[in-house]
């Protein structure tokens, strides 16, 4: 069994066990200081979406800076009830852990998110489809953020025109991506 670190906030360098799934792959601690710096002044009190969640690591991370509530969706049991197990080991309850397939999850009735953090299995290539779903359910306030991680040779997601690529790095073999809305409307 492996290991995440919380880098900053209320839980810095807090350590929680994660349970070894095939095609889960945490974001690094570098990658993740680096995003959360670009986030800094956006978290304290906003509703994020952990999609794909995996080990937590991203949603984990927003609620340790001060994100009012995040919702985890992860396919995996196994990893569900770990991240359930690592949310009462940091004793909090901004947090819902919802095990099932995000696709679908996306498919009910909509409660917008301030921002979405995207980072599904690689080899399923499923960041398009999930901001396609984001933007036809009206999941996303305005003004808000999407964080997307993907291979560095996969070509940038299609998105609207009032979405801004506002930073985006590579470390190794991996892309990461920020976009800002810059109006009012979000679909």
């Amino acid at each position: 069994m492996g290991k995440i670190r919380i880098i900053g906030g209320e839980w810095a360098r807090r350590q929680l066990p994660v349970v070894e799934v095939a095609g889960l792959r945490p974001t690094s601690d570098r990658m993740r200081e680096t995003l959360f710096n670009w986030l800094q002044n956006d978290l304290p009190g906003s509703r994020v979406l952990d999609a794909f969640a995996g080990t937590g690591a991203l949603g984990l991370e927003a609620l340790s800076r001060g994100a009012e509530a995040v919702v985890f969706v992860e396919k995996s049991p196994k990893a569900a009830r770990q991240l359930k197990a690592n949310l009462k080991v940091v004793q909090t309850e901004d947090a819902q852990v919802v095990q099932g397939d995000v696709l679908r999850y996306l498919q009910q009735p909509p409660q917008a998110f301030d921002g979405v953090f995207i980072d599904p299995p690689f080899a399923r290539q499923l960041q398009q489809r999930l901001i396609d779903l984001l933007i036809q359910g009206a999941w996303l306030k305005p003004e808000g953020w999407v964080y997307v991680e993907q291979p560095k040779k996969q070509s940038l997601p299609q998105v609207p025109a009032h979405w801004d690529l506002h930073r985006e790095k590579q470390a190794g073999e991996v892309r990461y991506l920020l976009y800002r809305f810059k109006d009012e409307s979000c679909g």
